[in-house]
């Protein structure tokens, strides 16, 4: 049974930086398309980046210069570096991973995700 665990989430100023984690245990998921989504109250879960096992990497337009997605295989866990934060930054973030062997060429639905974590609030102030 897959299992992802994010971390890292918290409070910050507007322009302030956070890192959020995702530690992936009972999976292969370094054989996969794994992301980071993210849901403010009363919207859509959202695709906020994307990262292939072979280091391809995607992202929300709205996150592109200011968001970087990277994986440590060794360990094995996802990352999600946030700079630059802004107050519509503002959700809880959910890790996500694909089946194994899938391959992602844009952000997937929400849907073709079965694997989710429990998510982490981060939380930006003007």
């Amino acid at each position: 049974q897959a299992q992802l665990v994010e971390s890292g989430g918290g409070s910050v100023q507007s322009g302030g930086s956070l890192r959020l984690s995702c530690a992936a245990s009972g999976y292969t998921y370094t054989r996969s398309c794994m992301g980071w989504f993210r849901q403010a109250p009363g919207k859509e879960r959202e695709g906020v980046a994307v990262i292939n096992r072979d280091g391809t990497t995607m992202y929300a337009d709205s996150v592109k210069g200011r968001f970087t997605i990277s994986q440590d295989n060794a360990k094995p866990t996802l990352y999600l570096q946030m700079n630059s934060l802004k107050p519509e930054d503002t959700s809880m973030y959910y890790c996500a991973a694909r089946v194994p062997f899938t391959y992602c060429s844009a952000i997937p639905s929400r849907a073709l995700f079965p694997y989710w974590g429990q998510g982490t609030q981060v939380t930006v102030s003007s």
